[in-house]
């Protein structure tokens, strides 16, 4: 009998032992990437796009914009990639911590596979493990109470000794702790401003508690605006000009081109005076505002900004606490910002309008200085993760140790109940705690020590109840590192062990990949 032909010609299908080693090469592949990266001596990757003068550069050791810039076309690696977003986005830190640790997972998922171990006794015995870890993880967890600043202070110092401000990470500490404090719990990132200012050295960075907007006012207009009433808006002011696109307009002569102008004026004359109507002293608009009307703001006194772009002018409405507007018929219905003051100030060689004493009060800007234009994108991602994980704790204030000694705990307790497990799923449980064991020890070769002594010492530490034992990558040995401030968000390593464990089975649950055939495009022939 001749084999039936099911799918398409240009279709592809790979099935069984076939589909499961292609999920696992490109899997592994991805969690050896980024794993160089890994802790407070991990390396940095430089990101390359585009080509000749359009050529971009990213200098970065964050997993998840690793993994963001690279295109993978494997489906499993894809998988992991998407996981290490979803921690980005939900936790902030531990992007390449859950990417690591999926693959290593799916590392020993692949020696049970070839000891003939069916993958759903694999998965089965995984659950059991993560359940475990899970325990020993909320077991081991401290209260922050009323040691809320001291702990913050010390997940910021764990979060950024391994990233670029590493070497500042005292300054920057500080300077992200008294950010996320002013947000008074409301946990709104919006209302921090991150502003990006080559020149100086990354120490001189410095947290201004107004709200910073890269715009100055208009030409011959006030500088300076005390009790301000603002009106934000969305509007076209260049009406000098004929708007619709191919349009002719013929004319007798240039008597009537003049009426034509004169009409146009007339018509943004009415606009502004129904802007001023409003009895406002400061008008930002989200679009251009053109000559005209720049002078008619002028000669009216009110301060005029133009091109506040959307993302400001959205959190400009935030912090001031008005609403952004279109249309100006109704001046009563209106909702105004305001602030205390508004007043131009120097940073660097650039100037800015700094508006202080907002409505949200927990409103503030971060300056960042760095010598390059890829440093300072790279402290803003460090500064963004150290903010996105004390909002977390903020949220569910618990700590666990840090440096290696959460993922040990974890270990060892998985491999203390897989002993009382029968049957083959012990071995996967048994699998699960080596493939937590892997991180520290990954963590250890990337700053040159030997990880086989200091991992099997520790082990020892944590088998005779010593929980806190962790590694001092500074010093090269064991030690307390809760004593030491190496503590991390109970949140953030839970969400990295949960996470890893059910990317892991839902790649291990795959023997069948179906490749689906390119649409067929007709050919184009038409002329060039």
């Amino acid at each position: 009998m001749l084999p039936v032909q099911i799918l398409k010609d240009s279709a592809q299908e790979e099935r069984g032992e076939s589909a499961r080693l292609s999920s696992f090469v490109g899997a592994i592949a991805i969690g050896d990437l980024v794993k160089s990266t890994l802790g407070p001596k991990g390396m940095d990757k430089i990101l390359i796009s585009g080509n000749a003068d359009h050529q971009g550069i990213k200098v970065t050791n964050d997993g998840a914009t690793i993994l963001k810039s690279i295109g993978v076309d494997n489906p499993a690696a894809k998988v992991l990639v998407e996981m290490s977003m979803t921690q980005d986005s939900e936790v902030g830190d531990g992007t390449t911590s859950v990417t690591v640790l999926a693959a290593e997972l799916l590392k020993e998922a692949e020696k049970l596979v070839n000891q003939r171990v069916h993958p759903q006794t694999i998965i089965s015995g995984y659950r059991k493990a993560l359940i475990i870890a899970q325990g020993a993880l909320k077991n081991s967890c401290a209260e922050s109470g009323s040691k809320m600043r001291e702990d913050l202070l010390k997940i910021a110092r764990t979060t950024l000794g391994s990233k670029i401000l590493g070497q500042h990470k005292e300054h920057f500490a500080q300077l992200a702790v008294d950010a996320v404090l002013r947000l008074k719990g409301s946990g709104n990132l919006d209302a921090i401003q991150v502003i990006k200012k080559l020149g100086g050295s990354m120490n001189e960075s410095y947290l201004d508690e107004g709200f910073l907007l890269e715009k100055l006012p208009g030409m011959y207009q006030p500088r300076r605006v005390e009790k301000a009433k603002i009106l934000i808006a969305n509007t076209p002011m260049d009406t000098d000009k004929v708007k619709v696109f191919g349009s002719r307009v013929r004319v007798d002569g240039v008597a009537k081109v003049a009426e034509l102008e004169s009409a146009e004026k007339s018509k943004m004359k009415e606009k502004v005076d129904k802007i001023l109507a409003h009895k406002c002293n400061v008008f930002i608009n989200r679009q251009l505002i053109y000559n005209y009307p720049e002078q008619l703001f002028a000669d009216a006194n009110v301060m005029g900004i133009e091109h506040a772009d959307f993302e400001g002018i959205e959190r400009l409405a935030l912090v001031l606490g008005g609403e952004i507007v279109s249309t100006f018929d109704s001046p009563e219905t209106a909702k105004f910002g305001h602030c205390d003051l508004i007043e131009e100030v120097m940073i660097g060689e650039d100037r800015l309008l700094r508006f202080s004493g907002v409505p949200v009060g927990e409103a503030c800007s971060v300056v960042l200085r760095g010598a390059t234009q890829q440093i300072l994108e790279e402290a803003e991602r460090s500064l963004h993760d150290a903010l996105c994980v004390l909002v977390t704790h903020v949220k569910e204030a618990k700590t666990v140790a840090g440096a290696g000694a959460s993922e040990i705990l974890m270990s060892t307790a998985i491999v203390v109940e897989a002993q009382k497990i029968a049957g083959k799923e012990a071995l996967a449980v048994e699998a699960f705690g080596r493939a937590l064991a892997q991180l520290p020890t990954i963590i250890c070769d990337n700053a040159g020590l030997d990880s086989a002594e200091l991992v099997t010492r520790l082990r020892a530490e944590h088998a005779n109840g010593h929980h806190n034992m962790g590694i001092d990558i500074e010093k090269g040995e064991i030690a307390d590192v809760v004593a030491l401030g190496v503590i991390e968000s109970y949140n953030v390593k839970l969400c990295m062990v949960s996470s890893a464990a059910e990317a892991t089975e839902q790649i291990l649950r795959v023997d069948d990949i179906i490749k689906c055939a390119p649409r067929q495009r007709a050919p184009d022939n038409r002329p060039c």
